[in-house]
């Protein structure tokens, strides 16, 4: 059964709905940082699930309560779902326990994705910072598959320490594909670094862009996508080709309990993914 034949298309959209999915790989990016592979168990959900680069799922653990993970797999293939998660809280602590086998609750996707069809024709520009590049992940690993119909993908990527440095096999497949740049930063570098000293911003101004003819997909800790955003409108490029993807404390997933709240805007509902135009006024402050 095909996605397109789907009986049920918005079965998995039902905000209440918990589908139980199999760990079927766990993969250790870092210390304290794992990409679970799952598999949903009810192969009608497995059918009809799609979602964009961009969006994100609420992660059930039965008993002790989810969280809010961004999907970082291909969308082109929704049979199988990657989501990079850290352990740093109650829930993530118990996910962090798991291994190939157990099974955990999806709830999903959410959100509003990567701007990939307002980016088709044109240059690309991924800027990511820190452990938060998993949410554009899923959109690259998308243009990609449709090289053809893209113009040059330029990956910029900055890291405290090389030690943070996550995807290290998918940034070296990235610089492999044709048109492409990977461009990494670290502003504390051990001996063996071997590319750019400094924060992600001082990238910019190595490299030519065409405003006119360029979208930028945005995401890592939010004072860095602000400077960095303010940065490239001094480039030129227009603040409505900017996408931010915004992090919050997103706890329901559809915009009812209020804690992702951006000024007038709710994360999980009008986000994560956002135009920077749109929010800029809002960024790295209280609401």
């Amino acid at each position: 059964m095909s996605r397109e034949a789907c009986p049920s298309p918005a079965l998995v959209m039902r905000a209440n709905q918990i589908h139980p999915a199999r760990i079927i790989e766990k993969i250790e990016e870092t210390p304290g940082i794992y990409t679970y592979r799952l598999r949903f168990e009810e192969q009608e959900v497995a059918d009809c699930f799609a979602f964009a680069g961009g969006q994100f799922n609420m992660l059930y653990i039965y008993g002790v309560g989810e969280v809010p993970i961004s999907i970082v797999s291909d969308p082109e293939d929704a049979h199988i779902l990657d989501h990079t998660i850290r352990v740093v809280g109650r829930v993530t602590e118990v996910i962090g326990r798991m291994d190939v086998g157990d099974v955990m609750g999806v709830r999903g996707p959410f959100g509003n994705g990567c701007p990939l069809e307002e980016a088709r024709g044109k240059d690309v520009l991924v800027v990511t910072g820190g452990l938060g590049c998993a949410p554009v992940v899923g959109a690259i690993e998308y243009m990609f598959r449709r090289r053809e119909q893209y113009g040059h993908i330029r990956i910029m990527h900055g890291v405290k320490t090389p030690r943070d440095l996550l995807y290290r096999e998918r940034f070296d497949a990235w610089r492999k594909e044709p048109d492409t740049e990977v461009l990494l930063a670290s502003d504390q570098p051990e001996k063996t670094w071997r590319y750019h000293t400094g924060v992600i911003t001082e990238l910019f101004d190595t490299v030519e862009m065409d405003p006119a003819n360029t979208v930028v997909m945005m995401c890592g800790p939010e004072i860095m996508m602000k400077l960095a955003a303010r940065h490239l409108i001094k480039r030129g490029l227009p603040d409505d080709v900017i996408y931010l993807s915004m992090e919050r404390n997103m706890q329901c997933g559809i915009g009812l309990c209020g804690h992702c709240q951006i000024g007038p805007y709710f994360s999980c509902r009008d986000g994560p993914v956002m135009r920077y135009d749109l929010i800029a006024q809002f960024l790295a402050r209280d609401n």
